[in-house]
């Protein structure tokens, strides 16, 4: 063999490409010689061998997925023959890395490539570091092989002592990737390369031990299964012939749930259903899970109360006697449930209880502000009727399980809530208050509101089906109430099975009832105060609930009266005052604070909002309630503002909308309505409604934009007293709105005495209460240019209109 070149030694060599291969120095490889490539490589070094001596020469280069490695192998053709299967090949052997360089030309039909030889030389002698990496790699190296019972090949890798060779001994390794061997070719320096060969085999009988581990384990379960599963059906078998021995049919346990059902009063088909399972879990064998699963379903079955009924209670006018002492105001869902319970009484009277499989419940949807009683309105129900009560929290439930109920095959499946609620009453026939149903949510889970469309159907809930029970449950004598807060939110669907009753709110005089009979008892119990020990007096109960509080429920009344309370029982623990107390009007000050929602009429003139031209009072309607809401307008300097309507205050579409049509009813009838419009042309025009980070929207403030532009360009004040509301259009209308009665209580809280509202929704007073009404001067109206006369104050004589700059 003659002598290999130099490692500064320039190569010509023709490139053999091994297709997602790698051959590292010292290994040998066969090769198929029917491959192209192989062929044309081989052809070529034996034509150079020709006028060289020596053993043909190719480059071994590893090519991955069409590109070539930028190091290959000196390979030596040690032989050209048959291989195993009979097919042409050629035995090579790899002598050492080179460096690829530029192609270049070369017999044969070949790629010839020049190269230099790497240098691979280790260290001599070998630092201690390295020599443990030796003894490391032999010792992991050796592991392996007599994991796979290769005691040749450990001699013969203990036998090297080479760094370089010893690291490209690993080639041989059939664990290792591609893109691992090409790190190992690609690695000059033998020590990093041995290292790096030391930890890809130390991962892999890592690697190696957990998956022994892991089939170890199941090997050992599955033969424990096996083990228990012979030894159950031993004892089956045994059972059996005990049984027969004895005389007995049946198994104990079959027999209890066989025994229950027939003893149970269940309708036709449930029996039929419940018998079915009953038959399956006979032939279960103990460990199956389908047994379990039956016997938690007959359990709930079993549980329900399928022919369990409260008498209702027909007593009109003991009913109404609860309903009223329990609440006060709320009539129209209080005149509602006593309407319910006269037909029911008449319907019973005339043999007329069940019609078509059906019976007479309710579904009522309570919509209204929070804290107006809605949830305890529910228990009240159930009391005036005589039923049992379930509340049902519907808020933020966003699975449609939650509502059906899963299907039996799942782990842990349940019925749905509706179910649940039967059975916690124990009753067909109670009342089931769907707490705050504008909160249900929607998500990947299903819609639990389209669930609800079967459930609040009278025409279909007689027939309602669970997911888990799969039998028909009769809902229709179930009286369904609903609360939300948020009409929009319902889906319209969902809306159109309910009754809608909405509560609005109640007046100041209703809260001081409310604060008197109900608030102020349950307080004083919670305080440890007795009733004779603290009294509020009425013209105390009226300022809180008008100036301490602005709400159209009850409940922050509630907290001032307990505040209140609690303040005077740790003064009297601190000897610092006596009991009995009465509370008066001006003690509220020292032992709660100032108030926080003094009326606009009870300010002082020149601290009003409406003080100055430009500011409007309007009225809206909130999640809370109605609200008063107030416009403010300005101009801008002419020499330093750009012209055009500026809007602020967390507006939305509509209400834009609203302002730029306010904005061109005055440009077009100014003259006729003797206000400055030239100001409109050049200047900027500047509206916004404070509490800018409460979002607003809607048509109704239209005519508060329209007067807030008008008093600003006239100088004319608003009137202090005057709130107002509508829609207003391009030529002037005032179109009708929502939520009338909403905003006139709220105009009643807030000092209002004066209201402006559409003529068209005149016909909505017949809602409002009779002691708000008298408390305030309603204006129907029907043209913008009404509003205007009513609400601005007359001009000051010979006085220039002062009207606001935008700063």
């Amino acid at each position: 063999m003659a002598a290999e070149s130099a490692p500064s030694t320039p190569l010509t060599l023709p490139v053999l490409p091994l297709d997602d291969e790698v051959v590292l120095p010292g290994m040998v490889v066969p090769l198929d010689l029917n491959d192209n490539d192989v062929r044309a490589a081989v052809e070529a070094a034996q034509a150079a061998t020709r006028s060289e001596p020596g053993k043909p020469r190719v480059l071994l280069v590893p090519r991955i997925d069409g590109a070539y490695a930028s190091t290959g192998v000196l390979g030596t053709v040690e032989q050209v023959g048959r291989l195993a299967d009979g097919d042409p090949g050629a035995l090579i052997r790899g002598r050492g890395r080179v460096k690829i360089g530029a192609g270049t030309t070369g017999p044969g039909a070949a790629l010839w490539v020049e190269g230099t030889r790497i240098d691979e030389s280790a260290p001599d002698p070998l630092p201690g570091h390295v020599t443990e990496l030796v003894k490391e790699y032999k010792a992991l190296a050796t592991a392996w092989l007599r994991k796979r019972g290769a005691w040749q090949v450990v001699d013969r890798v203990q036998a090297i002592e080479d760094v370089s060779a010893l690291a490209d001994n690993s080639g041989y390794s059939p664990f290792l990737t591609t893109a691992q061997k090409v790190e190992l070719l690609e690695t000059a320096d033998p020590v990093a390369r041995l290292k790096a060969a030391t930890r890809q085999l130390r991962d892999h009988l890592a690697e190696q031990d957990v998956a022994e581990t892991i089939a170890k384990d199941v090997q050992e379960g599955v033969d424990k299964q096996q083990r228990e599963f012979l030894l159950r059906r031993q004892l089956d078998a045994v059972r059996k012939e005990l049984r027969d021995l004895n005389g007995e049919e049946q198994g104990e346990e079959s027999d209890d749930y066989r025994a229950r059902v027939e003893a149970a009063d269940l309708p036709e088909k449930v029996r039929e259903a419940a018998l079915k399972e009953v038959d399956k879990l006979e032939r279960s064998s103990d460990q199956s899970p389908e047994g379990s699963w039956i016997r938690t379903w007959l359990d709930t079955v079993l549980e329900l109360p399928w022919s369990e009924r409260t008498e209702d209670v027909y007593d009109i006018r003991g009913a109404k006697a609860i309903l009223d002492a329990e609440h006060a105001g709320l009539d129209d869902v209080k005149e509602r449930i006593t309407e319910y319970l006269a037909v029911r009484k008449r319907r019973s009277d005339r043999g007329l209880g069940v019609v078509g499989g059906r019976r007479g419940g309710a579904v009522l949807a309570l919509v209204g502000p929070p804290g107006v009683g809605k949830t305890s309105l529910g228990e009240s129900v159930a009391h005036a009727m005589g039923r049992k009560f379930v509340r049902v929290a519907l808020g933020g439930v966003r699975d449609e399980a939650e509502i059906r109920g899963h299907r039996r095959t799942y782990v842990g499946a349940l019925p749905g809530r509706i179910v649940r609620a039967i059975k916690e009453a124990g009753a067909m026939n109670p009342v089931v208050l769907l707490d705050e149903i504008d909160k249900v949510g929607s998500d990947f889970r299903g819609d639990p509101a389209a669930a609800l469309l079967e459930v609040l159907d009278p025409a279909q809930n007689h027939t309602f089906r669970d997911h888990y029970l799969e039998v028909e449950l009769d809902l229709s004598d179930v009286v369904f109430l609903a609360t939300a807060n948020v009409l929009e939110a319902i889906p319209e669907a969902l809306l159109d099975r309910m009754e809608l009753v909405r509560l609005d709110g109640y007046t100041e005089d209703e809260k001081v009832v409310i604060a008197r009979d109900h608030l102020l008892p349950r307080q004083l119990e919670r305080a440890g105060l007795a009733k004779d020990e603290v009294t509020l007096d009425e013209s105390a109960l009226r300022k809180l609930a008008g100036e301490y509080t602005r709400e159209a429920g009850v409940r922050t009344l509630e907290r001032s009266i307990a505040r209140l309370l609690r303040k005077i029982a740790a003064q009297h623990e601190l000897a610092e005052r006596d009991l009995p107390f009465t509370v008066r009007e001006e003690h509220l000050r020292d032992l709660i604070g100032r108030p926080h929602h003094v009326p606009e009429s009870a300010q002082d003139p020149a601290e009003r909002r409406t003080a100055v031209p430009g500011v409007a009072t309007g009225l809206a309607v909130t999640g809370a309630g109605g609200d008063v809401l107030f416009v403010e307008a300005s101009l801008a300097d002419p020499e330093t503002g750009a012209a055009g309507l500026t809007l602020t205050g967390q507006l939305g579409d509509v209400m834009k909308e609203s302002a730029q049509i306010a904005l061109s009813f005055l440009r077009s009838h100014g003259a006729e309505l003797e206000l400055p419009v030239a100001d409109l042309k050049d200047r900027g025009v500047h509206i916004h409604f404070p509490a800018g980070a409460v979002p607003k929207d809607g048509p109704s403030a239209g005519v508060t934009m329209t007067t807030a532009l008008a008093s600003l360009l006239s100088g004319r004040l608003v009137r202090t007293d005057v709130a107002m509301t509508g829609e207003v259009s391009l030529t002037g209308r005032v179109l009708p709105i929502g939520g009338v009665k909403q905003k006139l209580l709220a105009a009643h809280r807030a000092g209002v005495t004066t209201v402006v509202i559409p003529k068209r929704n005149e016909a909505d007073l017949d809602d409002v209460p009779a002691e708000v009404l008298d408390k305030l001067d309603v204006h129907a109206v029907t043209d913008v240019r009404q509003v205007l006369e009513l609400a601005l104050s007359p001009a000051t004589n010979g006085a220039a209109p002062e009207v606001p700059v935008a700063a």
